[in-house]
C-alpha cells in the first residue's frame, strides 16, 4: 500500500493548523481555530464534508492546538470528565451506531451544562444525516462548518508551495506524475511530497519523476494506468 510506504519513509507530522492547506475553507478554518483558543460560544461545533476534504486532520488540530483542555474520545468505551472549557472531539459521528449516539446525546448535555463543548465531523450535515432525532438536533443548534476539497486544478500549486515551505522545489512534472498514479487527496499528497524531500536529502539528489518513481515503485505499478 502507498499509504504504508510512505509512512515508513515519512511518519505524518501531527495535525496541525499550520500544515493544513485551506483552499477555499479560510472561514471555516478560522472558526476551528477560535475554538481551539477558547472564542467560541456554541455548545457544539459540527465539521461535515467529503471523504479525504481533511475532516480528521482538523479534528487533531484543534485537538493539539487546545491541549490540555482537548480530547480526542472514543466512545462508548470511554467515559469522561466534563469540566468548563473542555473540548470534546469526536470524529465521523453519522457512522455512530445507537448506544454511541445515546452517550454522544448525555455528553452533548452536560458540556452545555459546564461550558464546555462538542466537536464531531461527519460526511454530511446534521439535517441530512440518520442520528437520533434528539443528537440531530442538537448538532443542527450549533455551529455547522463544510469543509471543501481542494480543487484539483488548485492542487499544483498548492504542493509546489507546500515543498517550498519544506525547502525544496516540486517541479511541475513531478506534481504531474504524482497525480496521474497515486491517490489525489491532500493529505495523501502532501504525505507523498513530505516524503520526496526527505528521500531527496538522504540521496542527495535532486527531486525528479526518476525520483519520485524510484521511491513509489515498491507500493504501485507505475506501469499501469491509474483507475
Amino acid at each position: 500500500m502507498v499509504e504504508q510506504l510512505i509512512f515508513e519513509l515519512a511518519p505524518d507530522s501531527p495535525p496541525a493548523f499550520e500544515n493544513f492547506l485551506p483552499g477555499t475553507n479560510v472561514e471555516a478554518i478560522a472558526h476551528l481555530r477560535a475554538l481551539a483558543a477558547g472564542r467560541l460560544s456554541e455548545t457544539s461545533v459540527t465539521l461535515w464534508g467529503a471523504p479525504g476534504s481533511g475532516k480528521s486532520h482538523l479534528l487533531g488540530a484543534v485537538a493539539n492546538a487546545a491541549a490540555p483542555r482537548a480530547a480526542l474520545i472514543g466512545l462508548p468505551h470511554e467515559s469522561v470528565d466534563v469540566a468548563a472549557g473542555s473540548v470534546f472531539v469526536f470524529d465521523d459521528v453519522d457512522r455512530a451506531d445507537s448506544d454511541t449516539q445515546g452517550r454522544l446525546f448525555t455528553l452533548y448535555n452536560a458540556c452545555r451544562d459546564a461550558g464546555a463543548q462538542l466537536l464531531v465531523a461527519a460526511r454530511v450535515p446534521p439535517q441530512q444525516s440518520q442520528l437520533r432525532d434528539d443528537l440531530r438536533t442538537r448538532l443542527g443548534w450549533g455551529l455547522v462548518l463544510e469543509l471543501k476539497p481542494l480543487a484539483d486544478a488548485d492542487k499544483p500549486a498548492a504542493l509546489a508551495s507546500y515543498a517550498n515551505e519544506q525547502g525544496f522545489r516540486l517541479p511541475p512534472e513531478v506534481v504531474s506524475f504524482l497525480l496521474s498514479h497515486v491517490r489525489r487527496d491532500m493529505g495523501n499528497l502532501m504525505s507523498i511530497v513530505a516524503a520526496l524531500g526527505r528521500h531527496s536529502l538522504s540521496t542527495k539528489r535532486p527531486v525528479t519523476v526518476p525520483l519520485a518513481r524510484e521511491l513509489l515503485q515498491p507500493a504501485i505499478n507505475l506501469d499501469r494506468s491509474p483507475s
